[in-house]
């Protein structure tokens, strides 16, 4: 239930959580970026890949372009000849890259096979025992493990589960469950497989009883939520995008309608439910702005009610509690996120009056964030209301009592870098449980009990303790003297940090956080004595909305200031040197990495970027794609405005790329990425690679150095997400 909202606070990226033991919990990004959601080695989102961030996921970082091009011109003559000269461009370039991949990998061999055994060796000890996340519903607990649905008592453990639901019964053997919704009173399951092959999701509606039944299947699915029994809302993704919502009943009556539509290109459209159940929100949110209907679910067949008209530059998040509506918005000064309160009572009143007489003229201040705070998410509940919050760096859980009027802060665990709320579907509920983790860190279980007002550590089923990993937070000066927050793990017993290999990772974009949950990869590098390091830079959402804004459009560059002040200090403060320093992105996070390659090469030895946006000037410039309208508010419109043009160029990693000593560079793409144009990545390797070799041929110094600079296209794989085996073999 809190999926949509956390994409929504991912700088409205908006996410599907999905729960397989093979793939920890992550965000996938059906954005057109949060999130951070949350690919296994691909951070995208939240969210958290959160609708263009990540996504309210884990919001994951990707990017939202899809390459399904076919580009507009004068004449039909014209236009087959462009695309027949492109196509056998594009066809001649892959053939020479799979080439050079086919002769270069055979070198890492030996390497490959010792890393892949323990990763496996990492998988099996934490991950697998982790568990995935459960949604407890009354005496009911639902989960998901190796593609089936369990049902199991409460009080009886999970070895007496019952299987509900399994992917490979049904001939999805390729696909993984994606999200999962239980009708109120627990009569059906709506359940979103996708494939890692494919941006589009299916929807299976599941029949639930002594033997569960397939009801529907309904394809090219993003989001649903139950309004009712039997009554089902849903949305669907076409291009990229949604901009459709229809509802479909399961009673004698059954029949499907199509209940609204966003006509505005930047716009998508996302479902929830409030807490308690009495209204399904129907979110449509742009970047910056957002418009929320509602759905009386006591009466699922009326036509949608408008909350508050969409304003320019305000986000808005609708809760109900106790017949009044609780607003998250952007409203007022400072433009960061409040907890607002109408003043009337529903109970008694028509929906349509009652939001009339409540517009933001009428809303009251409830609670405010602390400057530099980041709401990671929020659960409300009958007389609570938990927050989420990130501030430099640490995790916070900010108790709101509507009882005593009162909050309470509570500072997590040093370690603690991400959670993962678990579904509570009862608001009645006494307990608030989640999981926390970091990147080496497997996640962990805790509770907050509202009786006894604690936080609580779960011992159940517990992963081994990792404790020869030391935690570090840096704060960096930038250019313009603002402090950049770096987090630094590296292993206790290791000597002489200064020789000592280091990867930095970045991202700054969409106003998505860096995707910091637990990674196998990332613990076996510490183990082996590598220093990990995360630069929290503008343009990404680590310290707000404001932390974002400073990053992207005309303010993009900043967030290049940013890396290149961490990078500077981490060396400074003896963490590692340049040529023992490898720098790591993934899609929009390519942009910065890409664009510190060419202005300071000599900060890094290596580049590691996966499925990269590096070429944001050219497709910036094709309105033809079903996501440039909207990724205006993040980069600008160099289409109608030759300042952003210009100021594009200038930190473009493609447009500037010049004859010098380059880093070695590791590239990983996708055949059938949507997001990322292949073809631009292909002419970012080619030109890399000529300017690198000019640089070469011009200096006669004796044991010139020239990078290695390779790319790898995966025939299978899309951009946000992957399952385990499929990335553990990448």
């Amino acid at each position: 239930c809190c999926a949509g909202l956390r994409n929504l606070l991912q700088g409205l990226s908006f996410s599907a959580k999905y729960y397989s033991k093979h793939n920890p919990p992550q965000t996938m990004c059906p954005y057109r970026k949060i999130g951070p959601k949350k690919c296994h080695i691909l951070d995208c989102s939240k969210s958290t890949c959160t609708h263009r961030t990540a996504p309210p996921g884990s919001i994951l970082p990707c990017r939202f372009f899809s390459c399904k091009e076919g580009a507009k011109v004068p004449s039909k003559r014209k236009q087959n000849t462009s695309i027949v000269t492109s196509d056998l461009l594009h066809k001649k370039l892959l053939k020479t890259e799979q080439k050079n991949w086919n002769d270069i990998s055979p070198t890492y061999k030996a390497m490959t096979k010792r890393i892949k055994e323990k990763l496996e060796e990492l998988h099996n000890m934490y991950t697998l025992n982790s568990g995935s996340p459960r949604m407890r519903f009354g005496e009911n607990v639902y989960f998901e493990e190796n593609g089936c649905i369990f049902l199991a008592k409460a009080d009886d453990g999970e070895g007496n589960a019952e299987i509900l639901f399994s992917v490979e019964d049904l001939g999805f053997s390729d696909a993984f469950i994606q999200r999962i919704r239980i009708s109120p009173d627990q009569r059906y399951m709506a359940i979103s497989l996708k494939s890692e092959n494919s941006e589009e999701a299916t929807c299976i509606t599941v029949k639930l009883g002594n033997l569960p039944v397939v009801e529907k299947v309904i394809p090219s699915v993003f989001s649903f939520e139950w309004a009712a029994n039997d009554v089902l809302y849903y949305t669907t993704q076409k291009n990229l995008k949604c901009q459709n919502v229809f509802m479909t009943t399961f009673t004698y009556q059954k029949h499907t309608k199509l209940v609204y539509t966003e006509q505005d290109a930047r716009f998508f459209v996302d479902l929830y439910c409030t807490k308690d159940r009495r209204f399904l929100t129907i979110n449509s949110s742009s970047k910056t702005t957002s418009e929320v209907w509602l759905v009386d679910c006591r009466h699922p067949f009326e036509s949608p009610s408008l909350v508050q008209a969409r304003t320019t530059g305000v986000l808005y998040h609708v809760e109900h509690r106790k017949d009044q509506l609780y607003i998250l918005t952007t409203y007022g000064e400072p433009a960061e996120y409040k907890a607002i309160l109408t003043d009337n009572y529903i109970d008694g009143i028509n929906l349509d009056t009652y939001l009339a007489s409540s517009g933001k003229e009428n809303w009251q201040l409830v609670y405010a964030l602390e400057k530099k705070t980041k709401l990671v998410d929020f659960e409300m509940f009958s007389d609570d209301c938990i927050m989420f919050l990130k501030n430099a760096g640490h995790l916070y859980l900010n108790v709101i009592s509507f009882v005593s009027h009162s909050v309470q802060s509570i500072k997590l665990p040093t370690w603690a870098c991400e959670f993962e709320l678990e579904s509570h579907p009862e608001h009645t509920t006494s307990t608030c449980y989640f999981q926390l983790s970091s990147p080496v860190h497997p996640p962990k279980h805790f509770a907050y009990s509202f009786k006894e007002n604690n936080l609580i550590e779960q011992a159940v089923q517990e992963v081994p303790i990792i404790t020869n990993c030391h935690t570090t937070r840096l704060l960096a000066k930038s250019k313009d003297e603002t402090l950049v927050p770096i987090t630094v793990f590296h292993n206790k017993n290791s000597k002489e940090l200064h020789r000592r290999p280091l990867l930095v990772h970045v991202y700054g974009a969409y106003g998505i956080d860096l995707n910091m949950s637990f990674k196998e990869e990332k613990l076996m590098l510490v183990e082996e004595g590598w220093i990990l390091a995360y630069c929290h830079v503008r343009g990404g959402g680590e310290q707000g909305l404001s932390w974002h804004r400073d990053g992207c459009q005309h303010n993009k560059v900043q967030g290049l200031h940013d890396l290149r002040a961490c990078i500077t200090l981490l060396h400074q403060r003896g963490f590692s040197q340049p040529n023992h320093t490898a720098l790591a992105a993934a899609s929009a996070g390519g942009v910065l990495a890409g664009a510190l390659c060419n202005t300071d090469p000599a900060l890094i030895r290596a580049m590691v970027l996966q499925a990269p946006f590096v070429d944001v000037l050219n497709t910036m410039m094709k309105t033809h794609l079903p996501l440039t309208i909207e990724e205006q508010e993040e980069w600008g419109n160099p289409l109608e405005d030759e300042k952003c043009m210009k100021y594009i160029k200038s930190y473009c990693p493609y447009q500037n790329i010049k004859p010098q000593c380059y880093p070695s560079v590791f590239i990983t793409a996708y055949e059938n990425d949507e997001r990322i144009p292949l073809t631009g990545i292909l002419q970012y390797v080619q030109k890399l690679r000529k300017a690198a070799l000019d640089r070469a041929s011009r200096t006669s110094k004796k044991g010139n150095w020239i990078p290695n600079i390779i790319l790898d296209v995966r025939a299978s794989g899309s951009h946000c997400d992957s399952s385990w085996e499929h990335s553990l073999n990448e």
